[in-house]
């Protein structure tokens, strides 16, 4: 079977007196027959030469679902007089929402079975549900294309009938007033961003609800939410680089909304409610690590502020959370994160033990005020995820869940995990880099490693346990993260040297991280393979264009690698958020420097490594057509006789197929892709 050949209408863009021609421009068209033809094509094509893989793809998939238990259930958490659990049965897709009053030995409510909600859909996703402060009510949300646009509707958990209240094109998120009579929700504009909120009474038309704000500014998004003390509704109002917050009590929701800080360019914060005070997480003042502030909240401007947890130049604050007695702080030292718990009445403070080389660590769900007892969670390259409780007071720890992994096969201590740190080009920096592989394989230029790598948005890929990569540590494979620059791994810093102008470091960064894997002799360019998603797909195509030797084969999911005409596009959902991330191409500078890395822009007639790359028809984030553009493109250019596969889910979007197991086909043929590589299926 020939591979499929997209026909070319040439198309030419011109930005600075800059020509571009892009002859597959027309695969946009979303709508067009000759479109789904192509990408159903390419299925075919696809399959057919994956065929050979089909029966390891089932082994695959059904190796990696026997290690989950099939009717597993989350951890009870207590809020409101009741304990609220999420639970699967086995032999069915989606979640069961469910609660019990007071006692757990109390007979089970379900408050939203998913199961019956998705049948006859090909895709289901349920966005929230959040029950009303009276517990009589439940909001929920669904999507069933999986563009993210969630209807939102509502069940009387006391007769479990669905009221006739039902607002389309939101994010799916609402925030009860504590009347129980009023939500507030965001909806989304045509380019599909939150910019306005709107507040709804329960049995009125949604055509009647109430504009509450309207974000203006196209480069800001807005969110809404509730404090953990219940006590205040805020909007929050946020691009990349600058936040603006206001709020309301919950009791009052005809209240004037008070703004805690007007939005200043480079100003970040966000909130939280102590008795007369909020709590703010913020960079003011050059604390480009960010502190901790509080400020009485009849008096809440910036100038009001003042130091709770100091600036400290060598520790990335990332979050905390507010207890009656104690402060906790998730903070991140050497790309470590550590959890540190202060005891506000005598100031005296620790942190808690962790030994791993490389790990994650968080503070889990803690809705519970006066309370001495912390929920965190932790887990590492080697250890499934678990839930401790801590007692602050008695400094004593108690587990209370880890991720089962059935089969009877698995044993930590056959896994060796490892951090290691590759030198950059520049001689700026160190590149971190996580391992884990299973002790009988050994560190050989025959031995294949996948390098995975992300760098994007300050968004930091930690090292966490995998069931599904259990299937490629069993038969040989090296896993590594690269912690390259355009994350926060190592701090602010790390991000704003890694994104706009200094783009390029995120890329440079996980090519040498690969080469220092070679020099290390942990495996070679025969069998050294890269996979990336999203923006993560950016980075991978990119580096395919730089080095397109270094690397055997490359997975690219949903990746976003037509840059720079995404970005001149203001229409397609994020563009103009995205500014303050990668720049603005209307401006000639930016223009130019994406233009010198965006993989589609940059195919050449090269030899290229093998190649899976998917998409979903549906997906909001990045639009199908960057991958079938980047396809066809290399289709045409490319010189080598490797493999190369666009696989396109119709039915899905950017997070994939939806359902608890039906995401395993995807790493399932991802997993048997490499393995077809590498002889060993």
């Amino acid at each position: 079977m020939e591979a499929p050949k997209a026909k070319k209408i040439e198309k030419i863009l011109e930005t600075h007196g800059d020509k571009r021609i892009d002859p597959y421009f027309w695969l946009n068209e979303r709508e067009n027959p000759e479109v789904i033809q192509y990408l159903e094509e390419e299925n075919a094509y696809a399959d057919f030469i994956m065929k050979d893989t089909e029966p390891f793809q089932e082994e695959l998939f059904e190796e990696m679902k026997a290690r989950y238990k099939k009717d597993d259930e989350s951890l009870p958490y207590f809020f409101n007089e009741y304990w609220y659990i999420v639970r699967y049965e086995e032999g069915k897709e989606y979640p069961i929402f469910c609660r019990k009053y007071q006692s757990l030995e109390n007979e089970e409510e379900i408050i939203l079975d998913v199961n019956v909600l998705a049948e006859g859909e090909n895709y289901f996703e349920v966005g929230s549900v959040a029950v009303s402060p009276d517990n009589q009510l439940a909001s929920f949300s669904t999507d069933n294309v999986s563009r993210r646009i969630y209807t939102i509707k509502f069940k009387n958990l006391q007769t479990g009938d669905t009221l006739a209240d039902e607002i389309e094109n939101t994010t799916g998120k609402a925030v009860w007033a504590n009347d129980n009579e009023h939500i507030f929700y965001i909806r989304k504009d045509e380019s599909l961003r939150a910019f306005q909120v709107y507040r709804h009474k329960l049995g009125t038309d949604s055509s009647d609800d109430v504009l509450i704000f309207h974000e203006k500014d196209d480069t800001f998004d807005v969110n809404v939410f509730k404090t953990k003390s219940l006590e205040y509704i805020f909007i929050a109002s946020s691009s990349t680089i600058s936040d603006e917050h206001r709020f309301i009590p919950s009791d009052d929701v005809f209240a004037d909304w008070t703004i805690i800080q007007p939005r200043i360019d480079d100003l970040e914060y966000s909130v939280e409610h102590y008795e007369d005070e909020f709590y703010i997480i913020t960079n003011a003042d050059d604390a480009f690590n960010f502190k901790i502030v509080k400020t009485k909240i009849n008096n809440c401007g910036m100038e009001n502020w003042v130091d709770v947890i100091p600036h400290r130049p060598e520790v990335l604050l990332e979050g905390f959370e507010i207890f009656k007695n104690y402060l906790v702080l998730e903070e991140r030292e050497q790309g470590l994160l550590q959890i540190k718990i202060i005891d506000e009445k005598t100031q005296e403070s620790h942190y808690l033990p962790f030994s791993d080389p490389t790990y994650t660590a968080y503070i889990g769900v803690n809705l519970e005020f006066d309370t001495e007892v912390l929920r965190y969670g932790y887990t590492s390259l080697t250890q499934p995820s678990s839930t401790y409780e801590y007692n602050m007071k008695e400094k004593t720890t108690k587990l209370l869940k880890q991720q089962e992994v059935l089969g009877g096969k698995f044993f930590a201590e056959n896994y060796i995990s490892e951090r290691i740190w590759a030198d950059s080009r520049d001689g700026e920096a160190k590149v971190p880099i996580s391992l884990v592989y299973h002790k009988d394989t050994p560190k050989s230029a025959d031995t294949p490693l996948l390098l995975y790598g992300y760098g994007s948005y300050g968004h930091t890929v930690d090292a966490s346990f995998s069931n599904v990569r259990l299937s490629i540590l069993d038969r040989g494979f090296i896993y590594a993260i690269a912690h390259i620059r355009g994350g926060e791994y190592l701090g602010r810093e790390w991000y704003e040297n890694g994104k706009m102008l200094f783009k390029k470091n995120t890329f440079f960064d996980f090519i040498d991280a690969g080469k220092f894997l070679i020099k290390e002799n942990y495996t070679s360019s025969k069998h050294l393979y890269a996979m990336g998603g999203s923006a993560g797909g950016l980075l991978v195509g990119a580096v395919m264009n730089y080095e397109p030797s270094l690397f055997n084969g490359i997975v690219a999911q949903v990746p976003f690698v037509d840059v720079v005409t995404t970005m001149l596009d203001e229409t397609i959902p994020l563009t103009t958020g995205e500014y303050d991330e990668w720049g603005n191409p209307n401006d000639e500078e930016y223009y130019h420097y994406m233009k010198e890395y965006s993989p589609y822009d940059n195919v050449e007639a090269k030899d290229y490594p093998n190649l899976l790359i998917t998409t979903g028809l549906h997906d909001s984030q990045v639009q199908y057509w960057e991958p079938a553009k980047w396809t066809a493109k290399l289709r045409e250019l490319k010189t080598d006789d490797n493999i190369l596969i666009f696989k396109t889910d119709m039915s899905a979007g950017h997070g994939g197929a939806s359902g608890r197991f039906e995401s395993l086909k995807e790493d399932a043929l991802e997993y048997a892709f490499l393995m077809k590589l590498e002889n060993k299926y």
